[in-house]
């Protein structure tokens, strides 16, 4: 239990003791309407702040009741500019006889991983080459202008449309990645400067909304490939991913689908609608409902550019069905190349380890190459991505052999394959989580 002091939120100057408090107190205040975490040892009350936080409420609550540090380290460019946001909500710190960790965490990883972070910065792997990025932008802005060129010299027969839909499928795919980097804060050094940038490729150019994206993707970061926590693998009753969702579907006789035959089903419903039946969708009620007006504007300026391109070659009609036609091929790329590294590792409830080991159990890498790189914006490198989120994606292959050593130091699996091999551990990852449920359904 806590000892002395006010529990409330917020702190003024005592000159009493510190209060302190004990894991098992910590961990009691794991509600939505009462949510504590631990950071360097300090205990804050972050339950009416989480409704504040910039990258979203849920974040936050996903990491009440426990230690939050690496967490927080891993997400913010300046710790102390943040850090004037915690003092307000300090209400103590981790009695001396308490562990740094809780629940049984791994002092020594956590240690040698936070001297691995340390060795990446004096290495200067944090640092970006602007040159990169801006070439990113270009190639981007490139395609996008041949996309028009192709239609305003050839004509909108089917040929020249569908390699003005392939052209433009592949700049929404790149900036897709671009935006992801900027809202990752791996570009500038000052994180206003990435949010800037963001809502404009994200906006601007492909039509979404940044905070739609921050508070999805940074649950996914927080607890990846968690039930609950990451909403990736919120499946909506369409799959069951891993071992412990088939095993309950099939326990409790849910028959939503034919999850048996998931793996089939994956090719008519997964890579095809994902993004134009259900994120473009999703991301304007989005920005409609929490009243968003920034993003929405960025984004119709998207939308704005586009009809005003594309209505002039195809009419209202045939421009709103030539968008959904790239927004179909947009979608396979992004669900193959974002699935391949998560979708195939474990997916459980929460097993509350430490940083390094949560996101070595949820991420795995792809083969490095010029091609490998530039078709999944590094994400190729999704382990380093995972413990590293805001190093610049060009320097992620540099850290590789050193959190390779750390891996086998602490026998932790680093996996790593070839680009055909980790998309075809896709299907086969659906079929056995299919063929679980199946079992368990079937027995009595």
């Amino acid at each position: 239990m806590g000892k002395g002091g006010n529990q409330g939120e917020g702190s003024t100057e005592r000159e009493a003791p510190m209060p302190t408090f004990s894991w098992e107190e910590i961990q009691k205040h794991n509600q939505r309407t009462d949510q504590w975490l631990v950071i360097d040892r300090k205990v804050y009350n972050v339950t009416k702040w989480s409704r504040r936080h910039p990258g979203g409420h849920r974040v936050i609550g996903h990491y009440s009741g426990e230690d939050a540090t690496d967490a927080f380290r891993a997400f913010h460019l300046d710790l102390d500019f943040v850090g004037k946001f915690l003092k307000p909500l300090l209400i103590g710190e981790l009695a001396p006889e308490e562990p740094s960790l809780d629940r049984g965490k791994n002092s020594q990883i956590t240690e040698d991983f936070r001297a691995l972070k340390k060795t990446a910065e004096n290495m200067n792997l944090f640092k970006t080459n602007h040159l990169f990025f801006f070439f990113l932008l270009a190639h981007i802005i490139v395609m996008e202008s041949i996309s028009w060129f192709i239609l305003y010299y050839f004509g909108n027969g089917w040929i020249p449309t569908l390699i003005t839909a392939f052209v433009l499928a592949t700049s929404q795919v790149q900036a897709g990645w671009l935006q992801h980097d900027y809202g990752h804060l791996s570009v500038y050094k000052k994180s206003n400067w990435n949010h800037v940038v963001h809502k404009f490729v994200i906006g601007h150019l492909k039509g979404a909304s940044a905070n739609w994206w921050n508070h999805r993707h940074f649950q996914h970061h927080a607890k990846p490939n968690i039930f609950h926590k990451d909403p990736d693998v919120k499946s909506l009753h369409v799959f069951v991913l891993g071992k412990w969702q088939a095993l309950e579907y099939g326990k409790k006789k849910l028959k939503y689908l034919p999850y048996n035959h998931q793996h089939e089903y994956f090719f008519l419903i997964g890579p095809p609608l994902l993004i134009p039946m259900y994120f473009q969708y999703q991301i304007i009620e989005t920005m409609i409902t929490r009243r968003d007006w920034v993003d929405l504007t960025w984004a119709i300026s998207y939308y704005v550019r586009f009809f005003s391109t594309y209505i002039p070659f195809y009419g209202i009609l045939g421009a709103l069905v030539f968008l959904n036609f790239i927004r179909f091929l947009e979608s396979h790329w992004f669900v193959w190349v974002t699935q391949m590294n998560h979708i195939v590792m474990e997916i459980d409830l929460d097993q509350y380890r430490d940083w390094f080991s949560s996101q070595l159990a949820a991420t795995c890498n792809v083969e490095q190459s010029f091609f490998n790189d530039w078709f999944s914006g590094h994400l190729n490198f999704q382990i380093e991505h995972h413990l590293f989120p805001t190093m610049p994606r060009h320097n992620l292959h540099k850290i590789a052999p050193l959190v390779k050593s750390l891996c086998a130091k602490h026998s932790i699996e680093y996996q790593e394959k070839p680009l055909l091999r980790a998309m075809l551990d896709i299907i086969s990852s659906l079929k056995k989580s299919g063929q679980l449920w199946l079992d368990a359904y079937l027995h009595k």
